[in-house]
């Protein structure tokens, strides 16, 4: 686990997932069972986002009162969430979101990364529940990652650790969202996928789909191989779309640079939390903020 306990089973939680195309927010219980939720589609909102949102958690929270509210947002964003500026929301730039959701809610409101959030419940509730060092990652509409040593959410001088996505995989490859060239998520996202097939991702002939695990692979085993860590547990409409061939080539891409011995046997896995996956994570931010 990351270093706060796990919530009883009777503890209910207020989460909120702000992602690359979909915002969701649910009452998330100890047990790690999700109860009320509700969704919007980001673009369906572009215009009025925010005010969309809170009418969002205002439903789902009813009549139920709550202190705080757990957020896993896209990134990058200032420590603490104070200011966010996801890349697929242009309009939000250096966005006080956590400010913003507090005045707007009544409520103290902790917000962290998306995937950061993600390997907290990975940690807690998911694949690495035994492990003390791992690294999480999202393979989506982007790619999101995070760290876990020694027990410990890696946290970085800014908040930011762990941007996995922004690893370079290919030398003076395609232009990344983040204005460099190669990163992983320039190469091996669903929406580059898309742009550079003209097709969903999930519509991705076998030769994209084996080059996509492999570069994730890499990226993997460099981690690796640095970090010294052995599993890395992936989650995501790409990476789980593409089945189980996905894992067994990136874990093979792993291992080709992963070449010292501690970390030759470094293993890419499916998540297992399936799509309850980042409202847990943002329900643990919350904890984690209420509990460190």
């Amino acid at each position: 686990m990351t270093g706060v306990g796990i919530p009883d089973t009777e503890t209910a939680l207020l989460a909120l997932d702000i992602g690359a195309s979909k915002v969701e927010c649910a009452v998330v219980h100890g047990d790690a069972t999700v109860g009320a939720r509700e969704r919007l589609l980001v673009k369906e909102h572009e215009g009025h986002l925010l005010e969309s949102i809170v009418e969002l958690i205002v439903r789902v929270r009813g009549a139920v009162s709550f202190n705080y509210l757990g957020v896993g947002c896209a990134g990058p964003m200032a420590r603490n969430g104070e200011l966010v500026s996801p890349l697929n929301i242009p309009s939000w730039r250096d966005f006080p979101l956590r400010s913003k959701l507090e005045d707007a809610l009544g409520l103290t409101v902790f917000v962290d990364g998306d995937a950061r959030a993600l390997a907290l419940a990975e940690g807690a509730y998911g694949g690495a529940r035994e492990e003390s060092s791992y690294a999480s990652l999202v393979v989506s509409t982007g790619v999101g990652g995070a760290i876990v040593l020694n027990g410990r959410l890696l946290d970085g001088e800014t908040g930011n650790a762990g941007h996995i996505g922004h690893l370079n995989v290919i030398p003076k490859g395609r232009l990344c969202a983040c204005g460099s060239y190669g990163c992983l998520e320039a190469e091996a996202s669903g929406r580059a996928i898309e742009d550079v097939t003209g097709r969903p991702a999930r519509e991705a002939d076998a030769a994209t789909r084996t080059r996509c695990a492999e570069l994730v692979g890499r990226a993997v085993g460099t981690l690796a191989a640095v970090l010294d860590f052995s599993h890395a547990y992936i989650a995501g409409s790409v990476a789980l779309g593409f089945g189980d061939g996905f894992f067994e080539t990136a874990t093979k891409s792993a291992r080709e640079v992963a070449m010292m011995h501690y970390s030759s046997h470094v293993e890419v896995r499916r998540s297992p939390l399936g799509s309850d996956g980042p409202l847990l994570g943002a329900a643990l931010v919350g904890w984690r903020g209420e509990h460190s």
